[in-house]
């Protein structure tokens, strides 16, 4: 059969759609990969992690926490003490027979000073020494824990909202002009606190170092703030005290040093933490931990029979071991357990003291926690009183918490609500004639009010308006029942759990919520403190309209030139 006859036919390859007719070459085409289209709401990924890494800051006044927005514990935890002033290569600590000599820096108040980032007493403080510190400190975080890079981040502040302003503007110069961040936010401790325990409104017990602040907070509104000096360093000063004495008693005049009171003979290193570790608060007397029933059988001690029973007693006087290595000679002392309660129960308490001999600055910390909750108004201090709030490093000892609630317990129920005490006020409550005769006095006068009866006298029914039901509200009501009100927990003491005021600042700074403040750092550089404006010169429908979306607040910060440093400015 001849193959000239034979003509091409036209055909289609399904995977190179093109027809053989027209192909001028006979080899298989290459394979192609088709073009996709990445459609992206954020762009770069490079650029979504810078906006993601905002760095939260949580400034103290012997430690400092840092980490991510989002995370809901700090990732570093860095404290502040004579370590950091080491020079570059001094590797003396690690020697075996390396001896830190504290005593030539323990003259005076200077005992413990260096572990301490600052004072609020700014009178006689080096500002620029604080500054380097928090550079150092910052500068250890963010290389051994956050392990990040030195480029420019959002940084977030939570910052006590009693810090004075020559301290705030030290904290500001130094991350603007070492760590260059576009804006530094602002955020209240005692804010941050009441939001990471879940809640709207509280009473934030702060049980810091230099102090003890009591802030209630209504609708994330600070409405009032009161302070006392009882806090960690008074007890480490009375622990002191306690080893001072034990070793007293222990050596004899041989560790007495002179018999000078005001010398110290431990390091300020070994007794905070014999303090963190050792210490112990008494439960109140008439807490439910030491009540019993009347009708209760007593409580039998367990013993073994083939003990003596004379060594029962030399056991209980002896107490436990604390070996001391910073004293000259070291030595062992042995206090017994309940001499371990009495630095706490002295500094936070002093019962032993009448309440009129106290100052205000002064005052043991379950006063001040009753006072603070008198000085509310009636709805505020109903939802306040049941969302008490313990935070700070000493609220960490062993029943301080449970003994302060106890004693604010006993407060109210002895006292009530009213601010008036005295003879007279215990004479009215306990004598009801006392209570018709003044009725009875205060309804006589020119315009007699009292109904009057059959034999002409007064209706002697003690009315007692303040402790009255309160009349019921239809519209309330039909509200409740409908199911649009939920009944909140009100009117009776109770304690709420926080994770603290670096975890509540994080959800904050997550939630995209408002600082209290927002500041631009070219602002900042070119006006300072001073360009700050009032919080009530700002005008809120302005601040109401900014961008919350990402990098929302820095524009709206650099753009406006009217900010504030919110709180800490109206000082």
């Amino acid at each position: 059969m001849s193959t000239e006859n034979i003509k091409p036919t036209s055909s289609h390859c399904p995977n190179c759609q093109h027809s053989l007719l027209g192909a001028k070459s006979t080899s298989p085409s290459s394979p192609s990969t088709p073009l996709r289209n990445i459609h992206s709401a954020f762009g770069s990924p490079s650029t979504l992690r810078a906006e993601e890494e905002v760095v939260i800051v949580e400034f103290g006044t012997r430690s400092l926490r840092v980490g991510f927005v989002g995370d809901p514990v700090p990732r570093g935890f860095v404290t502040f003490g004579p370590e950091q002033s080491r020079r570059v290569g001094d590797f003396r600590a690690w020697q075996a027979d390396y001896q830190h000599d504290w005593r030539k820096r323990a003259t005076g108040k200077d005992w413990g000073r260096n572990y301490e980032l600052w004072k609020f007493d700014v009178r006689g403080l080096d500002l620029g020494l604080v500054g380097d510190r928090v550079e150092r400190g910052l500068r250890e975080a963010f290389t051994k824990y956050l392990l990040i890079d030195s480029k420019p981040r959002r940084m977030v502040a939570v910052l006590p909202s009693s810090m004075p302003l020559p301290l705030l503007s030290c904290l500001l110069d130094t991350l603007f002009s070492r760590f260059q961040p576009p804006t530094v936010s602002l955020l209240s401790a005692p804010t941050t606190t009441t939001v990471a325990a879940g809640v709207r409104s509280a009473l934030v017990v702060d049980l810091g170092w230099s102090e003890t602040v009591v802030t209630a907070v209504y609708d994330y509104r600070e409405i009032g703030s009161n302070r006392t000096i009882r806090g960690g360093r008074m007890l480490v000063e009375q622990m002191h005290k306690l080893l001072k004495r034990c070793i007293t008693e222990e050596g004899g005049k041989r560790h007495d040093e002179g018999g000078n009171s005001d010398e110290y003979v431990v390091s300020f290193d070994e007794c905070d933490d014999l303090t963190s570790r050792l210490t112990w608060c008494r439960p109140a007397k008439g807490s439910h931990t030491s009540q019993q029933k009347p009708d209760a059988l007593p409580t039998v001690q367990e013993q073994d029979e083939t003990d003596m029973p004379g060594s029962y007693p030399e056991d209980e006087s002896k107490g436990s071991e604390v070996p001391l290595a910073s004293t000259s000679p070291p030595i062992t002392i042995h206090p017994t357990f309940d001499q371990l309660s009495e630095p706490c129960e002295s500094t936070f308490f002093d019962l032993q003291r009448p309440q009129s001999e106290f100052d205000d600055e002064e005052l043991p910390v379950h006063v001040l926690v009753y006072r603070s909750l008198l000085q509310l108004p009636m709805d505020v201090r109903a939802v306040c009183m049941s969302r008490i709030i313990f935070t700070g490093g000493c609220s960490n000892v062993l029943g301080l918490r449970g003994r302060i609630f106890d004693e604010v317990s006993q407060l109210v129920h002895e006292r009530g609500w009213s601010g008036v005490t005295g003879k007279a006020v215990e004479q009215l409550q306990q004598n009801p004639k006392l209570k018709r005769r003044g009725s009875r006095q205060a309804s006589e006068g020119p315009s007699g009010v009292g109904p009057q009866t059959g034999g002409g006298e007064e209706d002697e029914v003690w009315h007692d308006a303040a402790n009255a039901a309160q009349e019921k509200d239809p519209i309330e009501e039909q509200l409740r029942k409908a199911g649009r009100i939920t009944p909140g927990t009100q009117g009776g003491l109770r304690c709420v759990e926080s994770l603290g005021p670096w975890s509540g600042g994080s959800l904050v700074t997550q939630l995209k919520v408002p600082a209290i403040a927002t500041i631009d750092r070219e602002l900042w550089l070119q006006q300072g403190a001073a360009g700050a404006s009032r919080p009530n010169e700002v005008d809120i429908k302005t601040q109401q309209r900014q961008s919350m979306g990402a990098g929302g607040l820095m524009r709206n910060a650099s753009a406006g030139s009217n900010w504030t440093l919110g709180v800490w400015g109206a000082i």
